[in-house]
């Protein structure tokens, strides 16, 4: 057995995990057995996601870089990270004693960039 690995400070406390780990899918059933555990495979994507290093560069006692981005890129075209956020934000909404979902969207000239001119005459004369 290998003695478990130092903490870094992107990993998840055990009160995150409890709160994330039933919106992580587990392994499929048949086939071959998950050699890295669910949780170390997202503390290695917070470390990369909060550290802004390439994939190869995940420290050596995370899960190897391939597996961490193979289960990234999966649970990104599923859609999981999403869902996740959503099931979060509906989750502290609920704490703070709102309504699950916003009921209004604020809006200002400063969040909406356009032309200083506006129209046609903003854009470029096509060239000859």
């Amino acid at each position: 057995m290998t003695p478990p690995r130092r903490r870094y400070p992107t990993d998840l406390t055990d009160t995150q995990w409890r709160i994330l780990a039933p919106l992580i899918p587990q392994p499929k059933p048949g086939g071959r057995p998950a050699t890295h555990d669910r949780r170390e495979l997202v503390n290695a994507m917070l470390y990369w996601l909060r550290s802004g290093c390439a994939w190869r560069l995940l420290p050596h006692d995370l899960p190897p870089w391939r597996t961490v981005y193979h289960y990234w890129r999966v649970w990104r075209r599923q859609g999981l990270w999403e869902r996740i956020l959503g099931v979060l934000r509906t989750q502290e909404r609920i704490l703070k004693g709102h309504k699950p979902t916003p009921s209004a969207g604020i809006l200002d000239s400063q969040s909406v960039k356009t032309t200083e001119k506006g129209g046609r005459t903003a854009s470029t004369a096509p060239r000859s």
